[in-house]
């Protein structure tokens, strides 16, 4: 994120020309933002019919490397990542 430029250096018509571009800018945000989570639903989906799939022919929803993975967190005490989202460094 760049910062502000000196406020009190700007005319009135820079500043009303700052606002319109910053809230163009989170519009777009805004939008692309919207697309992830539609994109995300799908997949959630897509996801959930499948383990639905999977317990209907009675297969197992945890596999092995899920309990080995669990097992990992455990032992090495690392933070819970709701979703399986790794925390950005």
């Amino acid at each position: 994120m760049e910062n502000l430029p000196d406020l009190g250096g700007l005319s009135d018509q820079e500043l009303k020309s700052l606002i319109r571009d910053l809230v163009s800018q989170e519009q777009e945000i805004s939008y692309q933002r919207r697309l992830l989570h539609g994109k995300i639903d799908i997949l959630r989906a897509e996801l959930v019919q499948r383990l639905s799939g999977k317990r209907s022919s009675g297969e197992s929803l945890i596999s092995a490397e899920d309990v080995s993975r669990l097992s990992e967190i455990l032992s090495h005490g690392e933070p819970f990542h709701p979703r399986g989202v790794p925390e950005r460094e």
